[in-house]
């Protein structure tokens, strides 16, 4: 028998019901990259269609949960402008959204399945399951699967075991000879056998469920249309499909997002150094969650045309899901840097202030300094800063003592041009230090001494801050201010 849900799909698609996605996330720590992304991508899509997004904490794996996990996971989404319809903190009619709060919805549901004959109880133990594995692999079985011992107990053997509170898993009896066909938003069809799954536990024998039963019972209660998610779980979903056969439920509409790869074409994992894996890490550094919202909607998805930045509304408007990628996706750094470059580009003085200053100021002393000099200091750089952290080490050549940075620096102090340009501007400074009488000065250099162009600016850079390279000359030399230039350049004097 085949298992195909193409006939559903092409008549939902017809008169399509309210969509409803979710993010279900597990509280085991920070919100990384990939998780991040799968939000987004859910987040869109519903908006898009005017839909729901709720978030759902799947939370049943006690033992790697962490304290402030899923709080820390609802902060970042928020910080990220995604912001659930429904989720714990804000529940409506189909909750409870943790599943530690579902345990005897999905208890009732498992009975239904030991009912009709779709699930039977598993007394054997973790040593004898373990030999009979190993029995498979002595034997060359590629990919082992439960015996089904069991399953075949008689009447008499099962009582005697339940009689005897012996502790029992529940495991789904895997229907033979099925093919699970299904059209995947991304992949198109994709295709699973029965025979190469094996029964497999749907309750353990805490009373907790399993992933693939406990997200079968969430989405169909929770009315979920749509599932969006990465594509480790694509063979997950034959053991979800016959669960929905079983129950005659309606499936929901999967699709399975594309890796994430590094740079070098590998698959993006936590432990991977080249790359910052969670967003608590881009915010401590200034990256602004517009930036990341923008850049993350690129990765697996294009937009249908060569713009590159977007608003969220504007990336809402645009989403369309047959533009979701069929290839991995780079997570190109660069690409990013330079997204965050031209939101920061954009910023107001007061935005500006809120990203940058606090970074300022816990590294340099700022309490002798007053607003309106740190903003001119902000402002100079706000073309360049590709973060707000960036701020620091950029703004060292005001808070630190005068050196020559580097050789091609050392080059230009030792030229003959360099010299006379230097000698000039300290024979000539004005004593009202402003942009436009600093800008004369210049001219007035370029004039009297004949050095014009890039011997004439990095000569009265390098001479006046130690620097080859920098931004605009004539504010940089106004925020170092008078007295500090006049003592730099009375060496040539």
């Amino acid at each position: 028998m085949v298992y195909n849900n193409k006939a559903l799909v092409i008549e939902k698609e017809k008169h399509m019901k309210r969509v409803r996605v979710r993010y279900a996330p597990s509280p085991t720590g920070h919100l990384h990259i990939g998780n991040a992304r799968t939000a987004l991508f859910n987040y869109l899509f519903a908006k898009h269609y005017d839909g729901d997004f709720i978030l759902r904490v799947e939370d049943t794996d006690v033992s790697r949960n962490v304290a402030g996990g899923e709080q820390s996971q609802l902060e970042y989404l928020k910080w990220l402008s995604i912001v659930p319809d429904e989720s714990p903190e804000n529940p409506k009619d189909v909750g409870p959204y943790r599943q530690m709060e579902r345990l005897d919805i999905y208890q009732k549901y498992a009975k239904q399945l030991l009912e009709a004959g779709h699930a039977y109880k598993c007394f054997c133990t973790e040593a004898e399951l373990e030999a009979d594995y190993q029995r498979q692999k002595d034997a060359g079985v590629a990919a082992t699967k439960y015996n089904r011992k069991c399953l075949y107990l008689s009447p008499e053997a099962r009582a005697e075991k339940e009689a005897a509170n012996l502790p029992f898993t529940i495991r789904v009896r895997v229907p033979d000879h099925e093919t699970y066909e299904f059209d995947d938003m991304i992949r198109d069809t994709v295709v699973f056998e029965s025979k190469d799954i094996g029964d497999w536990v749907l309750m353990k024998a805490n009373g907790i469920p399993t992933y693939n039963f406990a997200v079968v019972i969430d989405d169909h209660l929770m009315k979920i249309s749509h599932v969006l998610r990465g594509e480790e779980h694509l063979s997950n979903t034959p053991k979800q499909l016959m669960l929905y056969q079983m129950f005659k439920w309606e499936p929901p509409r999967f699709g399975h997002l594309t890796l994430i790869v590094n740079e070098e074409r590998k698959k993006l994992s936590k432990r991977d150094e080249s790359i910052m894996q969670f967003m608590s890490q881009y915010k401590e550094l200034g990256y602004l969650p517009e930036a990341m919202f923008n850049f993350m909607a690129l990765l697996g998805w294009s937009p249908d045309s060569e713009e590159e930045l977007f608003t969220q509304a504007e990336l809402i408007e645009q989403f369309d899901e047959t533009r979701l990628s069929k290839s991995p996706s780079m997570f190109d750094v660069a690409k990013l840097t330079w997204i965050n470059n031209r939101y920061i580009k954009n910023l107001s003085l007061e935005q500006l202030r809120d990203l940058a200053q606090p970074f300022l100021c816990e590294n340099y002393d700022c309490h002798k300094l007053d607003q309106e000099w740190i903003d001119d200091l902000l402002l100079l750089y706000q073309e360049q800063l590709s973060y707000g952290q960036q701020i620091v080490g950029l703004a060292d050549l005001f808070f630190k003592d005068y050196e020559i940075e580097n050789e091609e620096a050392q080059a230009v102090m030792a030229s003959e041009s360099t010299q006379r340009v230097a000698k000039a501007f300290y024979d000539n400074m004005p004593t009202t230090w402003d942009y436009d009488n600093i800008k004369a000065t210049i001219n007035l250099v370029r004039d009297v001494t004949a050095i014009k162009g890039k011997a004439l600016f990095m000569g009265i850079r390098v001479a006046a801050t130690g620097q080859s390279h920098g931004p605009d000359l004539v504010n940089t030399l106004k925020l170092l201010g008078y007295d500090k230039i006049k003592e730099r350049l009375s060496q040539f004097g």
